[in-house]
């Protein structure tokens, strides 16, 4: 997303225009859409949880549920994303490995338009580049030749990345092929990306201009930002793995994405290779013992990784290659049992959901070096019980929501712009279905989405 400079004066201007123009149009105060996704079954006949979707209040961030909310989804609907432009939904159902893609109404509402198999079993989670263009989902375990299950919780293995083309249609086409990662003479081809042990997060990265490199090959051309020359946009995508405590082989994993087909090349410092058995072994960058989520700046110039067992925040500078640095003074504290991690559009502020404390902590970023400090007066706010996931709705980037878990609703805050503390929006916490996984926010397509108030 791009966030125009303007001054005070403008800005001020704008929203009382954009005031008047809201109160004005049949869309009414809606500023947003945000999503939920809850695990509980609907109803005692069927095991398909649902999605709660809500429209967001443009004065004061608070909820209210869309006529039709709960929408059916698949066995455990576990995390999801919105494509960036608004248009379409794609849910991961957990148990079912399956993707349910929506379409978004212009009133918010969605629609189940497909369902889709991923090429593993228990999927994940799941990320989407900024054209669009893919959808990367990541999950468990492998399956076989002929789809058959080799991997289970009784006797673990590696899971993989399951690579859709996005249609201009929001819909998902065949997974591509993957030819050069864990290949073997007798499997020369994949429809998958092999990576390690117990797979939970992926982030995409935002496209860069970079010199000429075989890590952006093919890809479009920019020109340098340093006015250098001509370059190449340059994306990369990070894995994070659980991996096993008894054979730790890497915690996080980079690849280069090649941006015409959606392939996967991996990164200096990542290496996937298949041992005597057949099993994948994947290296890369440390990030703790137990890494739970991730997020990447919109500068794509830092990746910030959270450790569910240590209680830690890991970040990591990127390379123009990919390949990632440890940041200063890293790791950070966080809350007790991170689960969730985001960064507001401005790339100004990161926030942090902490199961078991019951809070999501707030840190400033730095502009050069991207090393977060907690921001003043909201080093920890409280949410209500189990928060597993964090989003901030991109329309204007100063509300934040917090689905709890063990609680079965969604808190709601404020951010303040100028340094990113947090203060409970009006009739916080709103309810949602039970066991509430996670969330995301869609602008709503009558309001701008470049207003930043600083």
């Amino acid at each position: 997303m791009k966030w125009n400079k303007m001054g005070r004066g403008t800005v001020a201007s704008i929203l009382s225009f954009a005031l008047v123009s809201v109160t004005a149009c049949s869309r009414d105060y809606t500023l947003a859409y945000v999503y939920v996704t809850t695990a509980k079954p609907l109803t005692s006949s069927s095991p398909n949880g649902g999605i709660n979707a809500y429209a967001v209040d443009f004065q004061i961030g608070s909820l209210t549920p869309l006529a039709d909310s709960p929408i059916p989804a698949g066995r455990n609907p576990f995390t999801l994303v919105a494509s960036p432009n608004g248009l379409n939904l794609y849910v991961v159902n957990h148990d079912d490995s399956t993707i349910g893609e929506y379409s978004i109404g212009t009133d918010g509402k969605i629609y189940l338009q497909n369902t889709y198999n991923v090429t593993g079993s228990n999927a994940t989670s799941v990320a989407i580049d900024a054209a669009g263009a893919f959808l990367y989902v990541t999950f468990q375990y492998q399956l076989g030749p002929q789809g058959q299950q080799l991997y289970s919780t009784a006797a673990p293995g590696p899971g993989g990345v399951t690579i859709f083309p996005i249609n201009k249609d929001g819909s998902l086409g065949t997974a591509v092929a993957n030819t050069t990662i864990g290949t073997t003479p007798s499997t020369p081809t994949l429809n998958y990306v092999p990576v390690g042990n117990t797979p939970v997060g992926i982030e995409v990265s935002r496209p860069r201009c970079e010199p000429a490199a075989s890590y952006n090959a093919g890809n479009p051309g920019c020109t340098l930002t340093d006015g250098s020359g001509p370059g190449f946009q340059t994306s990369f995508v990070y894995v994070i793995d659980q991996e096993s405590i008894t054979t730790p082989k890497a915690a996080l994993l980079g690849f280069s994405q090649n941006m015409a087909t959606g392939a996967l090349t991996p990164t200096n410092g990542t290496t996937i290779t298949t041992d005597s058995t057949g099993k994948t072994v994947a290296t890369g960058f440390g990030a703790g013992t137990t890494p739970s989520a991730i997020a990447e700046d919109p500068s794509s110039r830092f990746v910030y990784v959270t450790d569910q067992a240590q209680n830690l925040l890991f970040g990591k500078t990127a390379n123009a290659d990919g390949s990632l640095t440890p940041m200063n003074n890293s790791p950070f504290a966080t809350g007790i049992f991170p689960l969730g991690v985001t960064i507001d559009p401005r790339g100004k502020f990161l926030y942090v959901a902490n199961f078991s404390s019951g809070t999501v902590g707030a840190y400033t970023l730095d502009a050069t070096s991207g090393m977060p400090t907690g921001a003043v007066g909201s080093a920890s706010t409280a949410t209500g019980t189990g928060p597993m996931c964090v989003t901030v709705e991109p329309a204007l980037g100063i509300y934040l929501y917090v689905p709890n878990n063990l609680e079965g609703d969604v808190s709601a805050f404020q951010l303040a712009p100028q340094n990113g503390t947090l203060k409970q929006v009006q009739n916080t916490p709103f309810p949602s279905g039970a066991l509430p996984t996670c969330a995301v926010a869609v602008a709503n397509g009558s309001h701008p989405t470049q207003i930043i108030v600083e």
